[in-house]
């Protein structure tokens, strides 16, 4: 099982940066959404592949246009209203980002939203009251779980490589974690983000091949080869932020020419649910 998903942001929506942080920021960099959401839509139309698109609702509120775009042939989930680190916020504060990012996108869609996935992978141990918030909002689906450490978050004691039942305070969430291969006593990450710009495509393909289950996370400023770079950025932040650009477009469609990927919604109607792995957090 192959699962593709983006995650709809800006190209300067990094997390925990001061310099990008707030709204009232992001208003003043450059506008490249449009050209990056066409550039995937278009590799997707090309590969005959399907994907589920975690959109932010800041980006849905400027341009509704680009949600109506995706959800003609595409799955819609949630990525937060504004693209902030669940351990950063209160309870309070991420249902009611949560809450507004859902309603958005349904009314421009005229979808229902039942997928979620937390910016930066930011739900960890001791924020599980979120997977309780989520289930208050109608989400059945949640694709938060970085099964390691995250420079934003991550769930290391999170060991399982396969679709999960995950249950806390009294609800049931089904999990799609980020999968990992095992090299030298490490969980090596490999199908999303910097990881997947920094691997030559030999390795990704042959760990890709020993994966019965994996789940990609790209976002559109991983395929955007001439995007500015922004400034203040430490150094070994530019290289995570940065290496691999060049070259990530080819090789995403080297991957979707050698392997079948296919989207959240149609990767859980071909589980047994009842019959799966069921983790208390």
């Amino acid at each position: 099982m192959r699962i593709l998903t983006f995650d709809i942001e800006e190209w300067f929506h990094l997390l925990d940066f001061a310099d990008t942080k707030t709204q009232s920021q992001w208003d003043g960099f450059e506008v490249r959404i449009h050209e990056n959401v066409d550039r995937i839509l278009s590799i997707l139309e090309e590969h005959d592949t399907k994907a589920t698109f975690f959109i932010i609702g800041w980006i849905a509120k400027k341009y509704p246009e680009v949600v109506k775009k995706i959800a003609q042939k595409y799955q819609l989930g949630c990525h937060t209203m504004n693209h902030q680190l669940v351990w950063q916020q209160t309870p309070k504060e991420f249902e009611d980002d949560v809450e507004s990012c859902l309603k958005l996108l349904e009314d421009i869609s005229g979808k229902k939203v039942e997928c979620f996935r937390a910016p930066g992978f930011s739900i960890r141990e001791s924020e599980t009251w979120a997977f309780e918030i989520l289930a208050k909002l109608g989400i059945t689906t949640d694709c938060s779980i970085f099964s390691g450490k995250h420079a934003h978050g991550g769930m290391p004691s999170f060991v399982h490589q396969h679709p999960t039942l995950i249950s806390c305070g009294g609800i049931t969430l089904r999990e799609f974690p980020i999968n990992f291969r095992r090299v030298l006593g490490h969980n090596v990450i490999f199908s999303g983000g910097g990881y997947f710009r920094l691997f030559p495509y030999s390795l990704i393909k042959k760990w890709t091949n020993e994966s019965d289950y994996l789940l990609s996370y790209l976002h559109p400023r991983d395929l955007d080869a001439t995007q500015p770079v922004l400034k203040n950025l430490e150094l070994s932040r530019r290289f995570k932020s940065y290496v691999g650009i060049g070259h990530a477009e080819n090789k995403l469609k080297k991957w979707l020419t050698d392997f079948t990927f296919t989207d959240i919604q149609m990767a859980s109607e071909t589980i047994d649910w009842d019959n799966v792995l069921r983790v208390e957090l």
